[in-house]
C-alpha cells in the first residue's frame, strides 16, 4: 500500500479548513474540511508510525487549530494559519520519516 504524504494532508486540512470557512462564511463547513483531513492524517499516522505517534500528532493537529486563533490576533489570520500548518507538517514529516 502506498504511503500517503501525511505532512501535506495535515497542512492542507488546516489551511483548507480555514479557507472553506472564510470563503463560504460557514464555519461548520470549514470544520468538516478540517475534520476530514485530520481523520485521514490520523489513520495514516497510525498506519505508518503506530498508535502512540498517531495520538501525539493528532493532539498536535487539534492544538494547532486551537492555537491559531490567539496567534491570529498577533500575526493576522492567514499568517497564523500558515504558521501552525507548517509546524504540524514538520512534526508529521519528522515522525513518519523516523518511523520508516
Amino acid at each position: 500500500m502506498a504511503k500517503v504524504p501525511t505532512a501535506a494532508v495535515a497542512a492542507s486540512g488546516l489551511v483548507g479548513g480555514y479557507a472553506v470557512a472564510r470563503w463560504t462564511k460557514k464555519r461548520p463547513l470549514g470544520g468538516v474540511a478540517l475534520a476530514a483531513a485530520g481523520t485521514v492524517a490520523a489513520y495514516e499516522w497510525n498506519r505508518q508510525a503506530g498508535p502512540r505517534a498517531a495520538t501525539a500528532l493528532t493532539t498536535a493537529y487539534v492544538a494547532a487549530f486551537a492555537g491559531s486563533h490567539p496567534l491570529a490576533k498577533k500575526l493576522g489570520a492567514w499568517p497564523a494559519v500558515f504558521t501552525v500548518a507548517g509546524t504540524v507538517a514538520a512534526a508529521s514529516w519528522a515522525v513518519t520519516r523516523r518511523a520508516a
